[in-house]
């Protein structure tokens, strides 16, 4: 059996939050593999299903954020499972916007949900970090990531959230490679324009200046034809 979590905040008010993007991946895995209809436990929300042809168990703590670990360490030590089993789904600063990496173990990268889980079970778990972008300054970063998401946001959030509910199965499977490849792959196609697109534009035409384009033409002058000026224009012309 594997556990797969998702984090986040409990509420209406946070539900939208870039901070819940883990609440939102599971969602997502849950719609598409018809997994069971959530219900309480281990102090949070849980959901039961198959992935990969493994029995996985869905949970969002409802602990809030900062006590995530609570909810899942109790879901690991009743079904008596270790650390390897997990594998959690959050928001990661550090990674922009619609960028996904997987990891095992590591730091909490200031991030306060993985600190209590590594307090409850260890940091030897999957982590699906999903990018949400920096607001550049450290002085942001809390209201960056309890601020909802854009609209323009969800041109590449639905298209992410789908492509991790679509091969969900291969995380089951242990393999992170894959996993990745084709989440980077199924954005690539999706999001950026192919075909004719990448190539380079056609160079525009050389434009004139603005001062050549304010002058107009001049018509040439006409020369003399007779008298002192037409003589002396034939001699310096070599026409005579």
């Amino acid at each position: 059996m594997l556990v797969f979590a998702g984090l986040g905040n409990p509420g209406a008010k946070y539900e939208n939050n870039r901070h819940n993007v883990g609440f939102m991946a599971a969602d997502a895995i849950a719609r598409r593999h018809s997994f069971s209809p959530w219900s309480r436990k281990f102090q949070g929300l849980i959901s039961e299903g198959t992935l990969g042809g493994e029995k996985v168990l869905l949970i969002k703590p409802q602990t809030f954020m900062n006590l995530s670990g609570q909810s899942v360490g109790e879901a690991l030590r009743f079904y008596k499972l270790e650390p390897a089993a997990l594998t959690v789904f959050y928001d990661e600063i550090d990674l922009a916007a619609g960028k996904l990496r997987v990891k095992v173990g590591g730091g909490s990268g200031g991030h306060n949900g993985i600190r209590s889980l590594d307090q409850h079970v260890g940091n030897a778990y999957r982590r699906v970090r999903i990018g949400v972008g920096h607001p550049g300054v450290k002085e942001m970063v809390h209201g960056h990531v309890l601020g909802d998401f854009a609209k323009a946001d969800r041109e590449w959030l639905d298209v992410l959230l789908d492509a991790i509910a679509d091969n969900a199965g291969l995380l089951a499977k242990g393999d992170d490679n894959s996993f990745m490849n084709r989440i980077t792959l199924t954005l690539r196609d999706k999001l950026v324009p192919t075909g004719d697109d990448d190539r380079p534009p056609p160079k525009a035409p050389k434009q004139q200046s603005h001062v050549r384009q304010a002058r107009p033409q001049q018509p040439a002058a006409k020369l003399p034809e007779s008298g002192p000026m037409a003589a002396m224009l034939k001699k310096l012309l070599g026409k005579e």
